[in-house]
């Protein structure tokens, strides 16, 4: 770094950009000496940065290549760039001490009219660029880290919430659960109360036990999805897959909670739809998620129907439509958000992690996924998968 004179002497401020090459320490001398020989009545300050080891101070200047000499003040700021910045020096150096005398006497003026004497007037010192610069990099971090701990606490207080909607949800499969085993365990255990348990009800206890355990598990497997972060990397293996079967195999398992709720479903799934390459778990888990959602908000006696079409020759789309009380439409792209949660859910059980982990399984396979709804009308979820090619 060069310090031709004192800063607060010097009204023409300079910054020399250069960088590792064998011939810089020759440019900067060539640069340094031409500028005592143009001083002349105004005093320069020269400043040396190496953009190696100040890239902030690069990026700050909006640097493309090096050597760069930028003119700091007085203002405006200009840069000399190129191999021949000595030559453009001895151009521009008239005009940059035209624009020092023209503000020196703009001062002048000022003061005089102030009442002040010229002895009076002090020349304002220059901070160092470098100081400068680090200054706004300690600023840009500092707004870094703020964001990181918002982040931070945000994820936090979403765990706590998760913690708590958990105790809460949890209680009643469980309690379920528990009572249908309790029952079994009851009738095998007193002769008295084992002609009560017939082949069918002993059935259904155990249906009814292993439909809670599963949802146990669901809630539980969204919870840890949920907990490593919506960044988190999704296990995909994707191979053919024959959608029917897998629509199917998912209206099967729910259909307690069908009959529950006496709710009628319909399936409109073509024979000759073809294979889609994806993942079987995630896209059940998909398919499983959405089927709940229409079967948890469709009132009693309603309807759902499952339906799939060759949208094009590269997409098939699988469509689940409910007869609920719909979404509205400024919450329509929300509800796909993390941990949102429509004002009529929160006395429902669930998370608002179920659609949009729905969304980032649909995503991961080159998909989409959207919903068509109006209030009191039900809604209509849609996706599509990429069609299997031989």
């Amino acid at each position: 770094m060069s310090h031709p004179v004192n800063q607060t002497e010097a009204p023409i401020k300079l910054l020399l950009f250069t960088d590792k090459r064998p011939n810089s320490g020759e440019q900067i001398r060539q640069i340094r000496t031409h500028l005592k020989q143009l001083q002349g009545k105004h005093a320069h300050y020269l400043e040396v940065a190496d953009v190696t080891e100040q890239p902030y101070l690069a990026e700050h200047f909006k640097l493309v290549a090096t050597p760069a000499l930028i003119k700091i003040a007085p203002l405006p700021q200009q840069t000399l760039t190129g191999s021949d910045i000595v030559p453009q020096l001895d151009h521009w150096w008239p005009q940059w001490q035209q624009e020092v005398e023209y503000i020196d006497r703009a001062a002048l003026v000022e003061a005089e009219q102030n009442g002040a004497k010229s002895n009076d007037l002090v020349q304002p010192a220059f901070s160092s660029v470098t100081h400068s610069a680090n200054l706004i990099e300690l600023s840009d971090e500092i707004f870094r880290l703020k964001q990181t701990n918002e982040a931070l606490m945000a994820q936090l207080q979403f765990k706590d919430r998760i913690i708590a909607m958990m105790a809460h949800d949890l209680r009643n499969p469980l309690t379920a659960a528990s009572i249908a085993i309790e029952t079994l365990e009851m009738g095998y255990g007193n002769p008295e109360r084992a002609s009560q348990l017939t082949p069918k009800l002993t059935t259904q206890l155990l249906c009814h036990a292993k439909t809670q355990i599963r949802a146990i598990d669901r809630m539980i497997t969204d919870i840890l999805q949920a907990a490593r972060g919506a960044s988190a990397e999704l296990q995909m293996q994707p191979q053919p897959l024959q959608l029917k079967g897998l629509c199917l195999e998912v209206v099967e398992s729910l259909s307690n909670k069908l009959e529950a709720k006496a709710q009628s479903m319909t399936t409109d799934i073509p024979q000759d739809l073809p294979r889609v390459y994806a993942d079987r778990l995630q896209i059940r888990r998909v398919i499983v998620n959405l089927l709940d959602n229409a079967i948890k908000y469709t009132p009693a006696g309603g309807r759902i129907d499952v339906s799939a079409l060759h949208r094009t020759t590269q997409k098939v789309q699988i469509s689940i439509q409910d007869t609920g009380p719909g979404i509205p439409r400024e919450n329509r792209e929300k509800i796909f958000e993390e941990s949102f949660r429509l004002q009529r859910d929160y006395a429902q059980d669930g998370y608002g992690l179920g659609l949009a982990l729905c969304q980032r399984i649909i995503r991961a396979h080159y998909g989409q996924i959207w919903v068509d709804s109006l209030p009191r009308q039900g809604s209509s979820f849609h996706f599509t998968l990429p069609v299997y090619r031989e």
